[in-house]
């Protein structure tokens, strides 16, 4: 019995073993074929949806958006003697809202009530904008339309970025929409929405557009883009009982704020006579031309100073340049000046001949605008 039970002894421990390494084998080679079976699946099995961005949209758009600040005033006004203008001494800025570039001619549309704002807190039409790419310049509000809430301001500055128009005719309750602007003067921002209502005239035509996109303070005058990064309105106020964004904004169609800027700017143009942008000091005669530069012979308005982003300046004239011809009219004071300038419109060229180190240059210069034109409703 001794021999059995340790013959069996001998002959169960390989037995058990091998059972165990089959056990063990098959089973491998199951997980083997499940884990080439899931990694079939996932090669056949179409990708995942990428998660919607809108990226592109903004990106086109964006450049195009701007903000807008002006100046309280700390000193009193003085008068401008070359070109009879008045113009103010300012001090600290402070942020007002947005403003959208429309068109390659330097036009900004914003609110009616920003412009309105900054003469009743600041008492100045002279602004300054600030681009997305951080540039800055003096701006001057040429025409406003308190009946739609809209203003037109005007830049002198190359490399604009004007934004691309859309169809907001097309528009439907649900559409995503996104409201591009400078809230409480943090920099540009971007807000989702969707068009929450539509509301038309008789004549079907859409009158405003509500959405749900955040429209907080600063953003007002800035875009209301679609998906595809083209202006559908300009957003315009919130409703609000407490002053900040309670999920109800209003835009103006682009459609209007467009037609009403082609009226603005047409009205603009004709009430308007050109504006150079320099103050000029004395006319120069033999003595004093023989004072500044050595000669006596240079005649013609030294310049003092040029306005910033003005038509001047954006030309290449500077202080210490003196005006000798304006287009085929020899410069003898500054009332000739003027005269020459106001007989020209705002977006026309004129020559502008300057004496400047000894030699005489020529700068072909867009005039500017002069004042602001108040469009009746």
């Amino acid at each position: 019995m001794d021999r059995f039970t340790k013959y069996l002894n001998f002959l169960g421990w390989p037995a058990v073993s091998g059972i165990l390494v089959a056990i063990v084998f098959l089973q491998y080679q199951q997980l083997q074929q499940l884990s080439e079976q899931r990694i079939n699946e996932r090669l056949t099995q179409p990708p995942a949806p990428a998660q919607p961005s809108f990226a592109d949209a903004i990106r086109l758009a964006a450049p195009s958006v701007v903000s807008i600040n002006s100046t309280s005033v700390n000193v009193e006004s003085i008068e401008r003697e070359s070109e009879n203008r008045l113009i103010l001494l300012l001090g600290e800025k402070s942020s007002l809202g947005s403003g959208v570039i429309v068109g390659d001619r330097g036009f900004i549309l914003t609110n009616f009530h920003i412009v309105d704002t900054m003469f009743a807190l600041f008492g100045a039409f002279d602004t300054e904008v600030t681009l997305n790419d951080g540039r800055r310049i003096a701006a001057t509000v040429v025409a406003w339309d308190e009946a739609n809430d809209l203003a037109v301001l005007h830049i002198n500055m190359d490399d604009l970025s004007p934004i691309e128009v859309g169809n907001e005719q097309e528009l439907e309750v649900g559409d995503l929409v996104f409201a591009i602007g400078y809230p409480r003067n943090i920099g540009q921002s971007v807000s989702q929405g969707i068009v929450s209502a539509l509301t038309k005239d008789s004549d079907d035509s859409l009158s405003i557009i509500q959405t749900d996109a955040a429209i907080n303070p600063g953003n007002s005058g800035g875009a209301l883009i679609d998906r595809d990064g083209k202006l559908v309105g300009i957003n315009s106020s919130i409703f609000s009982e407490s002053g900040n964004f309670e999920g109800i904004g209003f835009a103006t169609p682009a459609s209007i704020a467009l037609s009403s800027m082609a009226a603005m700017v047409e009205q603009a143009i004709e009430g308007n006579s050109g504006y150079l942008g320099v103050i000029t000091g004395e006319a120069l005669n033999a003595q004093s031309s023989v004072h500044f530069f050595g000669v006596d012979h240079i005649r013609g308005m030294l310049v003092e100073s040029v306005d910033e982003g003005g038509a001047a300046k954006r030309a290449g004239i500077r202080p210490g340049d003196v005006i000798t011809r304006i287009e085929d009219t020899p410069v003898i004071d500054g009332q000739n000046i003027m005269m020459e300038v106001r007989n020209k419109k705002p977006g026309d060229t004129i020559t502008v001949q300057v004496y400047r180190n000894g030699q005489t240059l020529d700068f072909p210069t867009i005039l500017g605008f002069g004042q602001a034109i108040i469009i009746e409703p």
